[in-house]
């Protein structure tokens, strides 16, 4: 016998069901940004970015209660690193950006190349290819 109501015309609406997975905490509604997953073995919690799948045994946490996580004494707490975040600039990147900016700033070198004469080559300096230099060993 075929039920004359099919699956979507009993289904009930309901506003209460957001498609937005939500902080774990109790009273609290903020989305979640992290999945908490305990390792009990081991004595770890690991946070990491938003699971794909929303887990039993995991626990979604909001961008304040993932800062804010403690793990119990004795236990480690290891936060992986959302990949898509970008990187951070390291103190190489930064020594490196300035010093492009001091090298392009240098008046003499515009003066040179304004002229049209030969520019003065640094005695280190082995080759250049653009804006990059090969630059002797400060042993040879």
């Amino acid at each position: 016998m075929e039920s004359l109501r099919g699956p979507l015309k009993s289904a009930v609406p309901s506003n209460i069901v957001s498609p937005v997975r939500r902080c774990s905490r109790t009273a609290c509604g903020r989305p979640a940004v992290a999945t908490l997953t305990y390792v009990y073995a081991d004595s770890t919690a690991v946070l990491g970015p938003l699971a794909t799948y929303a887990e039993p045994h995991c626990y979604d946490l909001c961008a304040e209660h993932s800062e804010r996580l403690t793990a119990p004494r004795g236990w480690e707490v290891v936060r992986l690193l959302d990949g898509s975040a970008p990187a951070r600039p390291s103190g190489d990147d930064l020594e490196a950006l300035a010093n492009a900016v001091r090298e392009a700033a240098r008046p003499q070198d515009r003066a040179a190349e304004a002229g049209g004469g030969p520019r003065t080559a640094d005695p280190m300096e082995v080759a250049r290819r653009g804006h990059l230099r090969v630059l002797r060993s400060p042993d040879n």
